[in-house]
């Protein structure tokens, strides 16, 4: 079974930065690869939104619109560790963050079969 481990949330000021780390580790029922990992996160009263995407070699990286240009997801050499770095924050990205990993191509929550437990992050003066 696939499991995956979030840390690195916490309290930080606006404009300030906070690096999430996701710990990837286990196998797919069927040995099907993970084709994608993906970072959403979850505001109080809000919808789970996707965040940032990056596929299973790391070449390919997708982020949705709200967080373009400020935050960068990565992954390191063993394919073991999804990173989220998060610059210039604001208020509004206060919210619960979760990695996600899917078998598929895909920024659709439904389409993501295992998920961490969450780690929240909070943006405030």
């Amino acid at each position: 079974q696939v499991q995956l481990v979030e840390s690195g949330g916490g309290l930080v000021r606006p404009g300030g930065s906070l690096r999430l780390s996701c710990s990837v580790s286990g196998r797919t029922e069927n040995n099907a690869r993970l084709e994608a990992m993906s970072w959403f996160r979850q505001a109080p009263g809000k919808e789970r939104e996707f965040v940032a995407l990056i596929n299973r070699s790391g070449g390919m990286t997708y982020y949705g619109d709200s967080v373009k240009g400020r935050f960068t997801i990565s992954r390191d050499n063993t394919g073991d560790t999804v990173y989220l770095q998060m610059n210039s924050l604001k208020p509004e990205d206060t919210a619960v963050y979760y990695c996600a990993a899917t078998t598929l191509f895909s920024i659709i929550a439904t389409d993501y079969a295992y998920w961490g437990q969450g780690t929240q992050v909070t943006v405030s003066s």
